[in-house]
């Protein structure tokens, strides 16, 4: 009888580490949650939280947050290596065997290579995109057009700008050929999905110019030659996968990671990924 309780009692000390359940009302995650940002935002800055009041409200409903530490202005290639650190990291602190992914625009991408540089579809439950241009960025497009971005005075401002940013390898330059539509086709075709991986892919779109002031004339001009649009991506790039849920109520590309903190057009933000992780934990994540 007492080997039975040790063994118990070892399993428990050793198995995955959850987060502390006080209540049945909490929800029953099996794996942590790594929140991967886009460009722009930033993990490591504690004057900003670039997700709002997203990772206290899930923690507060019992869901281990982490960050996933990437270079707001990194290539594929490095924010790749920075995610494969934390994601050991992560199962090394919690014991888990594997992560849930959650990523918003470019995290998205970085996320995908990721898991298929690394083959670590072993190491990962799910992956979650939101807002991510699977099928490149129009806006990269245009940006890219232009002669002046090309000059070498143009690179060198923009990696001591992505340097002063914070970024350990920044390259702002080359990231935008990256988002390009041309890029992505190339992309998609190289870096497949891997099918132990749960993946799904989620968005939003602005039912108006005036949605969001800061992304009026982004969203007009996506919107001529492209489509429906969260002001930055396009929902036809955004659909991505098997799965595909389209976010209702007029949300923007940076209202969907709460950056506002305040309700959008009536939707509580935090809520949304509340509902992400109830079904991720439904499937037994």
């Amino acid at each position: 009888m007492k080997k039975v309780w040790l063994i118990f009692l070892l399993f428990f000390l050793f198995s995955c580490k959850s987060a502390p359940v006080s209540n049945s009302n909490k929800i029953q995650l099996k794996y942590p949650v790594i929140m991967v940002h886009g460009i722009i935002a930033h993990d490591r800055k504690v004057l900003f939280s670039f997700w709002g009041r997203i990772p206290q409200v899930l923690e507060e409903n019992g869901v281990q947050v982490f960050f996933g530490m990437t270079d707001a202005w990194g290539n594929y290639e490095s924010n790749a290596e920075i995610l494969k650190n934390t994601v050991d990291a992560v199962l090394s602190e919690t014991n888990c065997e594997k992560v849930n992914i959650i990523s918003h625009s470019k995290g998205g991408l970085d996320s995908r290579y990721f898991l298929w540089k690394y083959d670590y579809g072993d190491k990962v439950a799910s992956l979650t995109t939101i807002s991510t241009p699977h099928r490149g960025a129009e806006l990269a497009d245009i940006i890219w057009e232009q002669p002046v971005i090309h000059s070498d005075t143009s690179k060198n401002t923009l990696d001591l700008f992505g340097r002063l940013y914070g970024d350990v390898h920044p390259d702002m330059y080359n990231i935008v050929y990256d988002l390009s539509t041309a890029n992505m086709e190339e992309f998609n075709k190289e870096v497949i999905l891997d099918p132990n991986v749960f993946f799904q892919s989620m968005y939003t779109t602005m039912n108006r110019a005036e949605n969001d002031p800061i992304l009026t004339a982004s969203f007009r001009y996506i919107n001529n030659v492209r489509g429906a649009n969260d002001g930055v991506v396009s929902e036809y790039s955004a659909s991505w996968g098997d799965n595909v849920t389209k976010i209702n109520g007029g949300i923007s590309h940076h209202d969907i990671i709460d950056v506002r903190m305040k309700n959008i057009s009536g939707e509580n933000i935090p809520r949304i990924y509340l509902q992400i992780v109830r079904d991720l934990a439904a499937r037994g994540f």
